[in-house]
């Protein structure tokens, strides 16, 4: 008697097999990594090099510059000039915290309550990007004159008298104090500020602060729970392209500080332009970018977004 037996079941068609890429192929992320690289190398690998080859020489203009490995310049440089790396440090911080409490309300606007007028708002933001830095900060010398209605809004509010007892002004005027050199670190970083705060806070889902409202929490528990910690990248981001460049900036306080108001970035500028110390120049670079490297690492370790290193 024979027995019925299963056909075998259709052959599935197979996928073609992927070619492996040829040499050429696998080279091409390579050729377009290549200008970029050429790029760092030449104005930011060598410079450094560079720099941190100047820092241990010895010599004079005059005889000439010579490697000789004295390290004790970056000892002298610190220890002479110390005050001015904490003002420095003093000035950016205190510029990074007003720039934060001014831009984060304004980019909270232009996030949720702009509608038609977003684009124009951010223009308004990006154009001071268009007229020179340097043009920018002279023209805080005329708002910030004494005798000017900056000066005088401020005396009649009082305002001076408590600055003054805080040290960050001198009797009835602005200009060639603390204040007005945080003031011009304020206004030329604020854009910095403003649009990563903007970047992070139009990623939020407008549904969660729906969600929120509907548990009934208030707007204050709405924001402190929900929207803050959501823009928390958006605020580490802003702070670090505020503090970073306002704590190398001279500018500022040349134009609108004095003597008493310099930062070590007049004093590297000083010392690379005028006096010609390029050793202790390059010294002072380093220890700032140093500094900074290390309070921005610890910055971002505690705000919980290492992932922005």
């Amino acid at each position: 008697m024979a027995t019925l037996t299963e056909a075998p079941p259709p052959l599935s068609p197979t996928a073609p097999e992927k070619k492996p890429p040829r040499g050429r192929g696998r080279l091409v992320p390579y050729w377009l990594l290549l200008p970029g690289l050429l790029w760092l190398v030449v104005f930011f690998a060598l410079p450094m090099v560079y720099q941190a080859s100047t820092s241990v020489q010895t010599g004079s203009l005059e005889q000439g510059y010579k490697v000789t490995w004295h390290f004790a310049t970056y000892w002298d440089a610190l220890s002479e000039y110390w005050p001015q790396y904490l003002r420095s440090i003093l000035y950016a911080g205190s510029a990074t915290i007003l720039c934060l409490i001014l831009g984060y309300p304004l980019a909270y606007l232009i996030a949720f309550r702009a509608g038609r007028w977003r684009n124009l708002i951010m223009i308004l933001v990006i154009a001071p990007f268009f007229t020179s830095f340097l043009i920018r900060t002279l023209a805080w010398k005329t708002i910030l004159a004494d005798g000017g209605p900056v000066v005088g809004a401020l005396n009649s509010l009082h305002v001076l008298d408590v600055t003054s007892w805080l040290g960050w002004t001198t009797g009835d005027r602005v200009l060639a104090t603390p204040l007005a050199v945080v003031c011009g670190l304020t206004y030329n970083f604020l854009p910095f500020m403003i649009l990563p705060l903007y970047t992070s806070l139009e990623r939020i889902d407008t549904r969660l602060h729906e969600a929120a409202g509907d548990l009934y929490a208030k707007p204050v528990t709405t924001f402190r729970k929900v929207t803050f910690p959501l823009s928390m990248p958006g605020v580490v981001s802003g702070t670090l392209l505020t503090f970073i460049p306002a704590a190398g900036d001279y500018v500022n306080a040349d134009l609108l500080g004095s003597t008493d108001t310099r930062m070590v970035g007049n004093v590297i500028q000083s010392q690379f332009l005028r006096i010609l110390d390029y050793p202790t120049a390059a010294a002072l670079s380093f220890i700032l970018m140093a500094a900074i490297l290390v309070m921005v690492t610890v910055y971002i370790r505690r705000s919980g977004t290492e992932d922005l290193v």
